[in-house]
């Protein structure tokens, strides 16, 4: 029992990060070389980028495993990751694929309680400004499953840049028993990355404005990550369900 607690003591060192880091990054990079992946509604992105413009992409915490691989153009982009224990290892492993990590989240929140939050905004802002697209899973970083934040969305609003709503899926995968239902892809499978079409948020939306772009939002991400799994066969996970109060009003 004694050798429990310097175990985890381990695990949570900086070396002991780095090294899981490293290996969940050479995971990916696995599987996306042994693969068959295609890319499906990358050409607007890819023309934005030509004409150096930035967008932010919305993915869902349960599909971010292969996104490394999906944006047009890696070396710009910044990944907003939460504080979590576990969002260190993901930092240590994107930044393998010329990622660089944002520590916070999106979730929108009325209280003072996230000056990390307010940061994270901060940056995130800084770096669209400066060219660099921005990676939001707005689900993130404990749910509900599938139901996206407001924070993606005032986010867009503030910076003036387009959300791209983006998704994966893959024939052979493990479906995590997590409460994001995580993607775990096998190596020498197929694949497909998949974008929706931009939304933008006008500048001047109210309460109500953040609230419709918000579902339209969750909505469009859905329908894209359940497409993606059609294309490879897959059944459709689907989001957590509303509080009945919610689905009433």
């Amino acid at each position: 029992m004694s050798g429990q607690p310097a175990m985890k003591r381990l695990l949570r060192s900086r070396l002991a990060t780095k090294i899981v880091g490293a290996g969940v990054a050479f995971f990916i990079w696995f599987v996306f070389r042994t693969g068959r992946w295609q890319r499906i509604g990358d050409e607007l992105p890819h023309a934005m980028l030509a004409q150096g413009k930035t967008f932010i992409i919305a993915v869902w915490h349960g599909r971010i495993g292969m996104m490394p691989c999906c944006a047009p153009d890696v070396s710009s982009g910044r990944v907003l990751i939460s504080h979590h224990r576990d969002g260190e290892i993901i930092a240590q492993a994107i930044r393998w694929f010329g990622l660089e990590p944002i520590r916070g989240s999106a979730g929108a929140s009325s209280k003072a309680k996230d000056k990390g939050g307010a940061d994270a905004t901060r940056r995130m802002m800084a770096a669209l400004e400066d060219g660099k697209n921005v990676l939001i899973t707005p689900d993130g970083p404990r749910g509900p499953r599938m139901r996206a934040s407001a924070g993606i969305i005032r986010l867009a609003q503030m910076s003036g840049v387009p959300i791209f709503p983006a998704s994966y899926s893959v024939r052979d995968r493990r479906v995590a028993r997590s409460w994001d239902r995580f993607i775990v892809p096998r190596p020498f499978s197929h694949g497909v990355f998949l974008w929706g079409q931009p939304m933008e948020v006008p500048r001047d939306a109210d309460g109500d404005g953040i609230e419709r772009a918000r579902l339209a939002l969750e909505r469009t991400l859905n329908d894209v990550t359940r497409r993606a799994d059609e294309l490879v066969g897959q059944p459709a996970i689907e989001p957590e369900p509303l509080p009945r109060a919610t689905r009433s009003a």
